[in-house]
């Protein structure tokens, strides 16, 4: 596997310092750079310069998080964002999943759970702490009725709901990688969300899968 990328943007010189040294202890991934805001970010990052994955403080002068992520997600939106902050304020989380954020950490995590974010990000997947997913929960809207779905789309959504990936859920499904890429794109727009996670809160929702 090929070493992935990280750049590091925090005001905090101290803090992001001791994330680089984590990070870079990690077996595949290793630190491009560090920025003390999205601006110095913007001037860091360029086509042939830039990370797989940014990890990235919700407060900071200059130019905050919000206003990064939507730069990254205009200018570079195959680069994945995970939030690192010690903000658990439901407004200030949810405004930045709807800017399509991969990840949410929150500062005080234990090393493991920075490692598996990474990972998880990596990997295409999502990574969000508990508190994260209620929050998701209790605000997700469900404006599409399941009865619309087609049966095939029911069983990807449930299959979906599980921890296989979408090359096993393929294979299940003896259908192609690219007409699970298709049914997930699909009801990415109909159930209007971003990321499996809102594939599976839907499902839950409506009770298509038990807990």
């Amino acid at each position: 596997m090929d070493t992935i990328q990280i750049a590091l943007v925090d005001d905090h010189r101290l803090f992001r310092s001791g994330i680089a040294s984590l990070i870079n202890n990690f077996n595949g991934y290793n630190v491009l750079f560090e920025a003390a805001n999205g601006e110095e970010m913007t001037r860091k990052i360029s086509p042939k310069f830039k990370p797989d994955i940014i990890l990235l403080d919700i407060n900071m002068p200059v130019m905050n998080g919000t206003a990064t992520a939507q730069w990254l997600r205009k200018s570079y939106p195959e680069i994945n964002i995970i939030v690192l902050s010690m903000l658990d304020d439901a407004e200030k989380v949810l405004s930045m999943l709807r800017l399509g954020v991969k990840g949410y950490l929150l500062k005080d995590s234990e090393p493991f759970e920075f490692e598996q974010a990474l990972q998880k990000v990596a990997q295409g997947e999502v990574y969000y702490p508990e508190f994260v997913t209620r929050l998701l929960v209790d605000s997700i809207h469900v404006p599409v009725d399941s009865h619309k779905l087609h049966i095939r789309e029911i069983e990807f959504l449930r299959l979906a709901s599980t921890e296989l990936t979408y090359k096993e859920i393929a294979d299940l499904m003896n259908v192609s990688t690219r007409t699970v890429d298709g049914y997930r794109d699909t009801l990415f727009e109909k159930l209007n969300v971003k990321s499996r996670i809102g594939l599976v809160l839907y499902a839950i929702k409506n009770k298509l899968i038990n807990l």
